[in-house]
């Protein structure tokens, strides 16, 4: 008897060795999520006085730790955003291989604490450590007290408590203002059970809603910004030709810039028979002023200058068209195009689905569910090719709502570039991606990309159960993408339709198309 009690396997030995292995696993996937984030920040930020290279060690020791934190907001923020997609991978895995040996440590149990994990650090990193970063950087310690690392410490944490406790404060208000039952002098003082999480909430909101605006916006630019790196097909333009003949006029405008520069005369010897140098393989991006070659007193260097720049970028981009492939010149373009118009139109045609699926009833309201499984059923009925497309959907998601972030009008000012990025801006885009990337779930649940539930902390966001707010996220978020891309799609057409029909009615003169001056093919200097 007391041999068979040894060789039966002890239940708590077994969920501590599962717990140790779940911690092990966590530990590892945040290294790599936090030298990755490292790398990332690395790219960014300004190497300057106010980094490593400072004189000052407690400056730099400054820095360093302030990097740390930043760095580990950034590796939180990734991981939010691959929570979905891990989550879904798993349940797919787990439905194809439910016996095998090499998957045992996959389980609801580790999933379950990802999402916790990541809960957890996502309030601390936005509430405790982007705050101290950004007031340990400005901190100088207390007027009256010793200069050093020991008293920048004391003043942050000082300022940062008095800051916390105005922070507190006014979600004490909000809450107060949304629901006078809940908000009492009782509840107060349990912070972590109601007033955390209600603060949490408030910037869940603030981050969908902001989700909501850029992503829209997001679906429009990033035509735009593919077409930066791929190159355009050019069917009916001979591009040899145009780089030959671009080539030929940098070297006519180096030689105008450089008689000017030697022999000190402000104007070119003899005048150019036209004003503009316009050929057929110029665009109207490429144009010259009328009057610029008859300019004196510098400001002809100045203009041919400028003009000079832009021929080198234009030779450039003809010299790389002239030696890629034909197969990447002609099909890569608009495959690409294609694809980004298929994901916006699934997208769009989902929220659609889901906004349907609401108002009839056959679909519940994105709240957590108490009893969670994985591996039970597969969340597509496409099967894994549903999986996959609802994992790029969420991933097109956050691009596009990132690129329509830093490109509107006001973020693009604080927008982060390489090399050249200061630590406070460091701080706040921290600060901005951090809330975005913990508000994606939420959004694609709302939007009804994914059916995976929320897990966690996630799911019982109090607002989420509020049929009216979700309702709008949805009936928003489909009207504002279809006008977008309707708006990007047609602008030229209707711009077009509404000069022709000014025309006809009178309104304005049509436009007088005056014939191209012939242009000598060799210009000599006197």
């Amino acid at each position: 008897m007391d041999d068979y009690d040894e060789d039966e396997p002890n239940i708590e030995e077994q969920e501590f060795h599962n717990n140790v292995r779940e911690q092990i696993i966590f530990l590892l996937l945040f290294l790599l999520l936090y030298l990755l984030s490292f790398a990332l920040l690395g790219r960014f930020k300004r190497k300057g006085r106010e980094d490593y290279y400072s004189t000052d060690e407690d400056e730099v020791t400054v820095y360093r730790i302030s990097t740390w934190l930043c760095t580990f907001s950034l590796a939180v923020s990734i991981g939010a955003v691959l929570l979905l997609p891990i989550s879904i991978i798993s349940n797919e895995v787990l439905i194809i291989y439910p016996n095998s040996y090499y998957i045992k440590w996959l389980n609801s149990s580790l999933i379950q604490g990802l999402w916790n994990y990541i809960f957890l650090f996502s309030n601390l990193s936005l509430f405790v450590l982007l705050p101290f970063a950004y007031l340990f950087t400005e901190s100088e310690g207390f007027f009256g007290h010793r200069k050093g690392l020991t008293a920048r410490v004391y003043e942050t944490f000082i300022v940062l408590a008095l800051l916390g406790m105005v922070v507190l404060g006014m979600t004490y208000v909000i809450s107060a203002l949304i629901d006078r039952d809940k908000s009492s002098f009782q509840t107060l003082l349990n912070l972590w059970s109601y007033y955390l999480p209600f603060l949490y909430s408030c910037i869940s909101f603030l981050g969908v809603v902001m989700l909501l605006v850029c992503t829209p916006l997001g679906f429009v630019r990033l035509f735009d910004v593919v077409s930066q790196f791929l190159i355009k097909p050019q069917f009916l333009r001979d591009i040899n030709e145009e780089f030959y003949a671009c080539a030929l006029e940098e070297e006519c405008l180096r030689r105008r810039l450089k008689h000017a520069q030697n022999t000190g005369k402000y104007y070119v010897s003899p005048a150019p028979m036209s004003t503009g140098i316009n050929g057929p393989f110029v665009d109207d991006n490429f144009k010259l002023p009328d009057n610029l070659l008859r300019l004196r007193n510098g400001e002809l260097q100045s203009g041919l200058g400028s003009r000079l720049v832009e021929l080198e970028t234009r030779r450039k981009i003809l010299d790389k068209q002239r030696h890629t492939s034909f197969l990447r010149r002609n099909v890569l373009h608009p495959v690409a195009m294609i694809l980004l118009i298929g994901l916006t139109v699934i997208a769009v045609l989902l929220v659609v689905q889901n906004t349907l699926s609401l108002l009839i009833g056959i679909k519940a309201l994105p709240l957590s569910s108490k009893q969670f499984t994985l591996g039970v059923s597969s969340l597509s009925k496409l099967g894994p090719f549903g999986a996959a497309l609802e994992i790029v959907l969420i991933l097109y998601l956050i691009a596009t709502s990132s690129i329509g972030l830093y490109t509107a009008p006001v973020m693009s000012r604080i927008r982060p570039r390489p090399k050249s990025t200061p630590f406070c801006l460091v701080i706040g885009n921290c600060a901005v991606v951090l809330v975005l990337s913990s508000a994606l779930p939420l959004l694609a649940k709302i939007l009804g990309i994914t059916n995976f539930d929320l897990l966690g902390d996630f799911g019982s966001i109090e607002w989420l159960g509020n049929f009216q707010i979700v309702l709008l996220y949805n009936l928003s978020f489909a009207a504002a993408s279809t006008l977008c891309v309707v708006n990007k799609f047609t602008a030229k057409v209707r711009r077009e339709l509404y000069a022709r029909m000014s025309v006809f009615l009178g309104v304005c003169e049509p436009p007088v198309s005056v014939p191209n001056t012939p242009r000598p093919s060799v210009v000599k200097f006197a």
